[in-house]
């Protein structure tokens, strides 16, 4: 196979670039903007003045496709984080007791852990991004996908390719593309949200003991926020509310609503801390989920990537980590050849969205102010999920194995173990 060009050079445009190499003689990843190296903002990803973070199983994916990933971060300027040991997580309204669960993370803002990982694709074999390429459309030869036109500075060029890749986000244009040829366009799951973040960077006055403090959205009150060390002493203060419960840009109202679900000394040390940065928002009107497994015609040459085929709710920080479990699967995919690679990526890729999609389901209809039905087993699940929760508040066992599955170290199903369940059901009734 000669050449695939990616479309998008956002994380999840480089994670599938990455996983072409070694099976394409060239990878040409084209983006809007300009791709300035170090750590830079930049329009095509809004969201990206607000917290991120890789979980536990992207780390993990990253350094497996970058060695020495996590520590080339930390030595940067990263914040390494070991949970439950220098995180506070208060989950349900209950802070999850402390412990060393043995697994750590690493906290850096959006814009450092996109050049890293870009800088670090640019130098794989065969590999070149070229930035201010605005997309045109695909270029079909009968029923299959031969190449992409762009728009590079006012001149239309077309980029020919035995793959192209749609990787340019939520966004991502697949599906009209499909509509535009008379083909079979992909079911769509939606889950109405209507989030906001608001955020901004601070720099507290004295150091804090945590260097990440987490509150989730409860039933009666749709909001959380994060507190986040980041690099170069800075902090991130990102307050987020759902079911169009907003969070305030002013100054003023900022720190009240703050108020809503931080716990006292967050607030205290926020309101002491200089702010670095302005308050900026990003919205987020639902989770949604293109259901490219269950197309039984699919233009050869094309493939749909990240948050293109599924955009999760960014509260639970699930995107870059299912973005990079879908670039090992489509590795393995491409080691035995491109015969019918649509349909088995798409299917190996809902094997890996499946359980994730379930996840966030389970957190956003567990608030009744979300719409959405509410099956029986939803309702049950999420009356266990809230009793673990509780449990967790003083059980190590409990919390180090809800930390693992939202971590996406292991399935869900693992918090029903008999383990588990027996730790819920006996300290559930304990501390009823």
């Amino acid at each position: 196979m000669t050449h695939a060009v990616v479309l998008g050079a956002s994380m999840g445009g480089l994670l599938a670039a990455r996983a072409l190499v070694g099976s394409y003689d060239r990878i040409t990843v084209v983006d809007r903007d300009p791709l300035a190296a170090g750590v830079v903002h930049r329009r095509g990803v809004p969201q990206a003045r607000h917290f991120h973070t890789i979980l536990l199983r992207g780390k993990d994916a990253l350094d497996e496709m970058f060695p020495g990933f996590s520590a080339e971060l930390v030595a940067a300027g990263a914040v390494p984080v070991g949970f439950n040991v220098d995180a506070r997580f208060v989950l349900a309204g209950h802070p999850m007791v402390r412990s060393n669960t043995g697994a750590a993370d690493i906290q850096a803002t959006r814009p450092m852990l996109e050049g890293a990982v870009r800088a670090r694709v640019a130098t794989c074999p065969g590999v070149r991004i070229v930035p201010g390429c605005d997309v045109v459309g695909p270029v079909f030869e009968g029923d299959r996908v031969t190449g992409v036109r762009v728009d590079r500075d006012g001149a239309e060029e077309v980029l020919a390719a035995d793959l192209v890749i749609d990787a340019m986000g939520r966004s991502g244009r697949a599906r009209s593309w499909l509509a535009s040829v008379g083909l079979p366009t992909p079911a769509e799951d939606r889950i109405d949200v209507n989030m906001m973040y608001a955020s901004r960077l601070v720099r507290p006055e004295t150091p804090f003991q945590d260097k990440l403090v987490l509150v989730g959205p409860v039933p009666g009150r749709p909001t959380g926020f994060a507190f986040a060390a980041q690099e170069g002493g800075d902090w991130m203060v990102t307050q987020v509310g759902m079911a169009g419960d907003h969070p305030p840009t002013d100054e003023a109202g900022f720190l009240a609503f703050l108020k809503r679900s931080a716990p006292p000394d967050v607030q205290d040390a926020v309101a002491a801390s200089e702010p670095v940065s302005e308050i900026r928002t990003h919205r987020f009107p639902a989770s949604l989920r293109r259901r490219y497994e269950h197309l039984r015609q699919f233009p050869p040459g094309l493939l749909v990537f990240g948050d293109a085929m599924c955009s999760f709710n960014p509260i639970y920080g699930q995107g870059m980590t299912v973005a990079a479990l879908e670039s090992e699967a489509l590795r393995r995919c491409l080691e035995i050849g491109d015969a019918d690679l649509s349909t088995r990526f798409f299917r190996a890729a809902a094997k890996i969205i499946d359980p994730v999609w379930q996840l966030n389901a389970l957190g956003d209809l567990a608030l009744p102010e979300i719409p959405g039905h509410r099956s029986l087993s939803t309702k049950t699940l999420n009356r266990y999920v809230a009793r673990l929760q509780r449990v967790a508040a003083h059980d190590p066992v409990a919390a180090a194995a809800f930390i693992r599955t939202i971590g996406l170290l292991q399935p869900p199903t693992s918090i029903l173990r008999p383990d588990v369940l027996a730790r819920v059901v006996v300290g559930g009734l304990r501390h009823a």
